[in-house]
């Protein structure tokens, strides 16, 4: 962790310190100059439809609770950090805590997980236990981009269909997993044209079923094998390799609308995955890997 400069450091000690004095200062005051010898029927001299403010003074009991507070906020930061660069008496930080909180859960969760990552993926997928403890994780980790059900949304895969851009397999879901995933779709409006956008998304469009202008596609299949078969194929059906989508199942990761796909033609795309060897481990991530293939082979 970086500390502070001088100054800033400086400045925090001060407003800090300030405040809680200053309120035991207001405090004392305030008391000192109330009377304590039973006459309750001074006023302060305000009234109101009727009714005066008395200047009653605090009870002791509760005017000892501010000075207990006072006591415990200045022993607090006598002992944890709170006053700029100042470590605190007890060297106490969030980075201790939290590794003391990790190394203690992976002690005892550990050897379950380990256990789990002796178990096939197909096999894991089937194991009640594991799959509930893969739906925490899953939920913890990865369900702010895929959604809580795993569902997608735009620009992140559905996980629960069988359409897969770099393979469904155990293998290749635990892969994806562990070193994430780089896609990246050129942008081909600067080489096609707009005319030629047109004309690859009639062609791409018809690929699914639906009715587009059939000159126009025509001229777009034949810019389709010249520009993008290398990727998707002869027969538009993807390639896990490149992570390059199929574009014959009508299952759009950005969008199968017209214009989305022209959009996709003309700017390109571009997707990352990150890493989670580093955040789950390899055992935590046989786990999710297990939950992620159950989702599609249920």
């Amino acid at each position: 962790m970086n500390e502070l400069t001088s100054f800033w450091s400086g400045w925090i000690i001060v407003i800090s310190l300030g405040s809680i004095i200053g309120c035991y200062v207001l405090l004392s005051v305030v008391r000192k100059g109330q009377k304590f010898n039973g006459d309750t029927q001074q006023t302060m001299g305000h009234e109101f439809d009727g009714i005066e403010e008395y200047d009653n003074p605090l009870p002791k009991w509760w005017y000892w609770m501010f000075v207990l507070t006072v006591i415990f906020a200045l022993g607090y930061l006598a002992l944890y950090p709170g006053l700029g660069n100042f470590k605190g008496l007890l060297g106490w930080t969030q980075e201790s805590a939290y590794n003391e909180e990790v190394a203690a859960a992976e002690a005892e969760f550990g050897p379950m997980f380990a256990q789990f990552s002796q178990t096939p993926i197909e096999a894991l997928a089937k194991n009640d236990q594991a799959m509930r403890i893969g739906q925490r994780l899953f939920a913890n980790n990865c369900s702010q981009c895929h959604g809580s059900a795993a569902t997608g949304g735009y620009g992140f895969p559905n996980l629960t269909d069988k359409d897969w851009l770099y393979g469904g397999d155990a293998a290749s879901i635990k892969q994806t997993i562990l070193n994430g995933r780089m896609g990246a779709m050129p942008a081909w409006g600067p080489i096609l044209g707009e005319s030629g956008v047109h004309q690859v998304s009639q062609y791409v469009m018809s690929l699914s079923g639906r009715e587009t202008d059939a000159a126009a596609a025509k001229k777009g299949q034949a810019l389709y094998s010249t520009n993008c078969q290398a990727c998707h194929g002869e027969q538009a059906q993807g390639n896990h390799l490149f992570g390059a989508p199929n574009l014959t199942d009508n299952i759009w990761l950005y969008g199968g609308g017209e214009q989305q796909i022209k959009q996709t033609i003309r700017n390109g795309r571009s997707g990352r995955m990150p890493a989670w060897e580093a955040i789950l481990g390899q055992d935590k991530s046989h786990v999710v890997a297990g939950y992620v293939y159950s989702l599609s082979n249920q």
